[in-house]
């Protein structure tokens, strides 16, 4: 039986091209959105463009077909998936350095970038024991799923990889023969940039999955999948799992960190103040100021409304 498409459509797009006036691209491509009655967050710079929107299905058409307008965004890549509610508060257009943050203004990924892999034939590429599969995303990203035997680097922003492979590289390598390294991700773009920067170090077989993990969940089915768990995304679902139905995880609202069944039970966590992962980051005078602006957020739902300083407006597409 084919489960009901969900009334929301969500669309996480990014696309490297060469824009000479980023700038310029912001407000017609604001007004669009808005027209629409599109939300969520799109990150422009000179590199090109980046990010998660969600709507109905006539509006987010009329989003993409605009982009496809901008120079080198013709085959712009798209990855659609669905939601019960809007994802999203309000709609941001925002200008950026890097579209995914990386901190290496060397490295261009449509001059040099890893080999493709269809999710088709990744399940053979990561059982082979010569590849070393690399799973790219930041710490919190990892608890929730990964890819059966991947390389969790343990790094807190993207801007954390170069130096984790910089470090470990020796020990990755070994002697003798390289061997192949497949990255992942979770829609595809930090692999744009984290194969580049890889080859750039001198590592010629680069593999990484095209479309991500999203594509991969999307067109894989559970019994032939090598995912164990849930994929994060930056959105209030929160995570996905195969199919891209909405996961079973929440969000702490304090620190934006998954939070588990189990982990909503710990004395540690307070809806909108604090969780396990972020108690002993946060002192006693921000959880005072957690705990007002939750109290407003509460009123405001109640009212209806979505409050100025909700969270989830402004989704970290940057780590994507």
């Amino acid at each position: 039986m084919t489960e009901p498409k969900l009334p929301i459509c969500v669309a996480a797009l990014y696309k490297f091209a060469p824009f000479a006036d980023h700038a310029a691209l912001r407000e017609p491509l604001s007004k669009v959105c808005l027209a629409g009655g599109v939300k969520g967050t799109l990150l422009l710079a000179h590199e090109g463009i980046n990010g998660t929107i969600a709507g109905s299905d006539e509006g987010i058409g009329q989003v993409l077909d605009h982009i496809r307008t901008l120079p080198g965004c013709a085959d712009l890549d798209v990855k659609f998936s669905g939601a019960p509610s809007m994802p999203f508060h309000r709609m941001k257009v925002r200008l950026k350095k890097e579209i995914v943050t990386m901190g290496q203004p060397d490295i261009d990924p449509l001059a040099s970038v890893g080999r493709y892999v269809p999710p088709e034939d990744w399940n053979a590429l990561i059982s082979d024991p010569e590849t070393i599969v690399i799973d790219t995303r930041n710490d919190y990203e990892v608890e929730v799923g990964s890819f059966s035997g991947a390389i969790d680097p343990k790094t807190q922003t993207f801007r954390d990889f170069p130096a984790w492979f910089r470090s470990e590289r020796e020990r990755l390598m070994g002697q003798g023969k390289s061997p192949k390294i497949a990255m992942f991700c979770t829609g595809g773009i930090r692999c744009e940039k984290s194969t580049a920067f890889v080859k750039a170090e001198g590592v010629d077989e680069v593999y990484h999955l095209q479309g991500g993990i999203l594509k991969y969940l999307e067109t894989i089915p559970a019994e032939q999948s090598l995912w164990e768990g849930e994929c994060f995304v930056f959105d209030q679902r929160v995570t996905v799992g195969h199919g891209l139905v909405p996961g079973n995880y929440g969000q702490c609202h304090a620190c934006r960190r998954p939070v588990s069944e189990a982990d909503s039970k710990s004395p540690l966590f307070e809806v909108g103040v604090s969780c396990p992962a972020c108690h002993d980051e946060r002192t006693d005078k921000q959880r005072i100021t957690y705990r007002e602006r939750q109290k407003q957020e509460a009123l405001a739902a109640q009212r209806g409304e979505a409050h100025i300083g909700a969270r989830y407006g402004a989704a970290q597409t940057d780590e994507r």
